[in-house]
């Protein structure tokens, strides 16, 4: 059952009560989403993807969005390694079955406890820990789903599968000083309650939050529903605050019965048909409905009955049940923007692109008008910022009490149509006078991206088109018409130290958020806020500005510290007043970090901006407090700088340590010129997160690891950078090798190379292309033949038809004969992203058999594209340990054998010079003799050693 509760606090925080719940239907288990709801934390448009915020979003992962906080997926990350001793373990080293587990070093950084996420409430005087635990076990991801219209649905608990979860609530009252009062504990969970979609109310003297139990709570809880019948559909939407007192809430119809069963005969053939001649190209989409039992199921588990309910216990059933995708009230709450899906589907495209209809309804639940009802769309054209026709991106204005806006697209939504405007952006009031036409807000010639607001004097606009790399931003006036708009920023998005910072939001009175202004003692000038991740070519510095409008003048007014840390400014905090803010009054909210120290949090007010630290974290693995990290630049061939982050193990001296086998983990990224691509992003200062598998680990096993080298692959001009792919991916990697060998620091055969997904791609084509460069590769969740994926992929949006040459050039399963190092394959067995479909790695390796390749395969059972389960994870480490051990981490005696048998191709001053750094550092590569320095004529010889 997914039950939904609510916690009751004044300023002394009461006990908890409860909200609602879902049933124990057909069993799966769950994937989370962020749910899209009222009260949520501004939006982050396209244009604004790069800016401080979103960047320390994602990278602080312990900090949950500042008014609603949600569930996070479990490990499964895109990047990271494994681990093992020699050869097989001991019977004590297995989890069970075929299971094993990696060595006590890298299995206890694992298994250490995860930190709280936070959540702060609406008036920023209180703070919830939500505590996690670690990986979860094989048998909850085992768990049966449904896989519909691009969806994973755990049908027992009605909601997406493989979800996250927190395990208890602390609350803390935030001093007006900055300080902690004592955690308060949330009692009254059932045991095992697994907590989800955790929401304060608009005054933040109440807390939703769902419960996903399969027996009741104890008598110190109660649920928002009385009926034991009444249960939380979670599908899409779930629940979101009306008001202070009410949620409207998505349930599972009282009417709805036993799932559909599947006919044992079905009745007729599986039929699609394109006798229109339409133009159809679609990517590799996973999950799709099948038939037409597919399209009941979908319908039975994702269909909901909105019910609007009380605090005080009243509950009224509003509307017909449908499959509502999202239920968003106006500030002024006195509608609601509703959004549901309807027939016909598609067995080829995924549910986002199903017909849909948007409608505004009141808050009691009656019908408005109907804003639009948009067709299926099959046939977006594959080219980036090709969109949907109709109306996009409808939304409340979050400066008015209840007036949407949205964009229509003026091209058809095909990005290859030249065309002038290409996006018009309107607004309306929820109910408009007879005959009211929308208002035309603003024309833009790129994609739009979204808006942030303030007020009718001031609104910013952004657009972008990803063929150009160009981003503009725009001050309009919405409320006044002789007011042109003009460009306030026009710039390439590639151009990082360009970056000017996003503006900061504050929170209003309803609940939404607008650009905060800010208010300079006797100055009458109009000031905000641009938060900014400061890239420098030294790294990132983060800074806050204080920027004005209408002159463009800035004044900065905080700075991360330059030389040991690390620090961001995560939120304004200071914006539980209405009005302007006022400088000397500023509250924000940042984080700090350095090499060697975690993530903490602090709160800083003006004008004396003494940070007042409000977290103590306890070092998540102070086994590897001592490691050594260094940002390190260079050059490839063709002059573009690189950067990679170098970590040592703690208490490493070259001195006496010699070189080391190293790791090189990296991925792929596409740029339009040769200056954007050599810019350096990050900071040295950054502390080491180290995920459940990442790469990191093994420095716990006395690797060195280049973490994230950088691999740009440019098209300049009207060049395509998938042309020169390989070229370009083995010349960043010919740069890489040779810096981690001049610093000494690495061990010629002793590097091996691996990726995640599109760092899977380029692994198998660096064996295939570079053989000299390393001894062997770790390549997961892969796609290794592009003519599998022939409507583009990643960022090639070129057809297989249209670039046949490309395609097959790039492909490493054409040039599987090719392939001479060890490379390791793992693959999860449900792997959902589009284009990896577990095909590629079984093909891929039957490939590299034919050909007598050195080559394993891993397939992880239950697993997607990201791992999740404990036992998936411990053998991933297990697996990518015992391969670096036994092909990266030989005996020196061999490698010194097969290095006399190079000596007449690399000379004598070479071959003793190695011999040396082999004695010192305990083995080389077995496959050196064939095609370690074949080729290898970029890298000086004194280099070597």
């Amino acid at each position: 059952m997914l039950r939904l509760y609510k916690v009751c606090h004044r300023l002394s925080l009461l006990p908890l009560l409860p909200l609602c719940p879902s049933p124990p239907k057909p069993r799966r288990f769950a994937s989370a989403r962020t749910p899209s709801r009222r009260r949520k934390a501004p939006s982050r448009h396209a244009a604004r993807l790069k800016s401080t915020m979103t960047s320390a979003a994602s990278r602080l992962a312990n900090l949950a969005p500042l008014n609603s906080v949600v569930a996070e997926n479990v490990g499964g990350g895109s990047n990271d390694s494994v681990s093992s001793t020699n050869e097989l373990f001991d019977e004590e080293e297995a989890l069970g079955g075929n299971y094993k587990l990696p060595p006590p070093e890298i299995r206890d950084i694992v298994d250490a406890p995860p930190v709280p996420a936070l959540s702060f409430s609406p008036q920023r005087d209180k703070i919830l820990f939500l505590k996690r635990r670690a990986l979860p076990p094989l048998e909850e991801i085992a768990r049966p789903e449904e896989k519909l219209a691009g969806f994973r649905i755990d049908g027992k608990y009605n909601t997406r599968s493989r979800m996250s979860f927190y395990t208890g609530i602390g609350i803390h009252q935030l001093m007006p000083d900055g300080r902690l009062g004592p955690e308060k504990e949330v009692h009254g969970f059932p045991d095992g309650a697994k907590i989800n979609f955790v929401t304060w109310s608009l005054d933040g003297r109440h807390l939703s939050f769902s419960v996903r139990v399969d027996e009741e709570g104890s008598d110190s809880t109660r649920l928002l529903f009385r009926s034991p019948a009444v249960y939380l559909n979670a599908v899409f939407d779930n629940f979101v605050w009306v008001d202070n007192s009410s949620l409207l809430v998505c349930t599972i119809p009282s009417s709805r019965g036993d799932p559909p069963t599947r006919p044992l005969v079905p009745s007729g053939p599986k039929i699609q048909s394109n006798e229109q001649k339409n133009v159809v190209q679609v990517r590799t989409f996973q999950d799709l409905l099948k038939d037409e039992y597919d399209e009941d199921l979908f319908d039975y588990y994702s269909t909901s009955q909105l019910v609007l309910a009380s605090l005080h216990g009243t509950v009224k059933e509003i509307g017909r049940p449908a499959v509502y995708t999202s239920i968003d009230p106006s500030p002024d709450e006195k509608y609601i923007l509703i959004n549901s899906l309807h027939r016909p589907y598609s067995f080829i495209v995924p549910c986002g692109r199903f017909p849909r209809k948007v409608e505004v309804w009141r808050t009691d639940g009656q019908f408005v008008r109907e804003l639009c009802d948009l067709p299926l769309a099959e046939d977006i054209p594959i080219a980036f910022n090709s969109v949907r026709k109709g109306m996009r991106f409808i939304n409340w204005r979050e400066d008015k009490p209840s007036t949407l806006y949205w964009a229509e697209t003026q091209d058809d939504g095909d990005a290859k149509v030249e065309v002038s405007p290409r996006d018009i952006i309107y607004s309306q009031p929820a109910e408009p006078l007879e005959g009211e036409q929308p208002e035309i807000l603003h024309k833009l010639d790129l994609r739009y991206g979204g808006i942030s607001w303030y007020d009718d004097s001031l609104a910013l606009v952004y657009e972008s088109w990803y063929k150009t790399r160009r981003t503009r931003t725009w001050v309009i006036s919405p409320g006044s018409k002789d007011a042109s708009p003009r460009i306030l920023f026009d710039r390439s998005s590639e151009d990082v130290y360009s970056d000017p910072g996003s503006p900061m939001t504050r929170r209003t009175s309803t609940g939404t958020y607008v650009i905060a202004k800010i208010k300079k003692q006797n100055d009458d000038n109009t000031y905000i806020l641009l938060n900014g991740t400061g890239a420098t070519p030294e790294g990132n510095i983060p800074f806050l500005d204080l920027f004005d409008i209408n002159t463009g003048s800035k004044e900065r007014i905080w700075e991360s510290d330059k030389d040991k840390y690390y620090e961001t400014v995560v939120a304004l905090m200071s914006d539980q007043n209405e009005g302007d803010l006022h400088l000397d009054q500023l509250k924000i909210l940042t984080s700090k970090e350095s090499k060697t120290e975690n993530t903490q949090y602090y709160i800083q007010i003006w004008p004396d901006k003494k940070p007042c630290q409000i977290t103590t974290f306890p070092h998540p693995y102070p086994q590897l407090a001592s490691l050594k990290k260094e940002m390190i630049r260079y050059h490839r061939k063709d002059g573009v700088q690189l950067t990679a982050t170098l970590y040592l193990p703690p208490g490493y001296d070259p001195s006496k340590d010699g070189s080391l086998p190293c790791l090189v983990w990296s991925y792929p990224g596409e740029f339009k010129t040769k200056d954007a691509a050599g810019q350096v992003r990050g900071s040295p200062n950054e502390f080491p997160g180290i995920g459940a598998t990442s790469a990191l680990l093994w420095l716990a096993r006395r690797f060195a690891i280049l973490s994230g080298p950088t691999i740009p692959i440019i098209g300049e001009g009207d060049e395509e950078a998938n042309d020169r792919y390989v070229e370009q991916l083995v010349e960043s990697a010919e740069a890489a090798v040779e810096e981690v060998i001049r610093r000494g620091v690495a061990h010629p055969s002793k590097i091996a190379v691996g990726g995640h997904s599109y760092g899977a791609f380029m692994t198998a084509n660096l064996l295939a292309h570079a053989p000299h460069l390393f001894c062997c590769g770790i390549a997961r969740s892969g796609a290794y033949n592009r003519t599998l994926t022939p409507f583009g992929f990643q960022n090639e949006d070129r057809t297989l038809w249209e670039a046949t040459n490309t395609y097959i050039e790039i492909s490493p399963f054409m040039s599987a004969n090719k392939i001479k190092k060890p490379i390791l394959l793992i693959h999860g067995e449900e792997d959902n992203n589009p284009g990896t479909l577990t095909l590629q790695s079984d093909r891929f390796f039957n490939a590299l058999k034919g050909h007598g390749a050195l080559c394993r395969l891993v397939i992880l059972p239950y697993e997607s594209h990201g791992y999740a389960a404990r036992e998936s994870i411990m053998h991933v480490l297990w697996e990518t340990d015992r391969w670096l051990q036994k092909y990266c981490v030989p005996n020196s005696s061999k490698v010194n054998a097969e290095l006399n048998e190079c000596k007449d191709e690399v000379g004598k001053g070479l071959q003793n010079s190695e011999s040396k750094v082999a004695a010192t550092s305990g083995g080389g590569g077995p496959e050196l003799a064939e095609h370690e320095y074949e080729g290898f004529h970029s890298v000086p010889r004194s280099l070597l050693w």
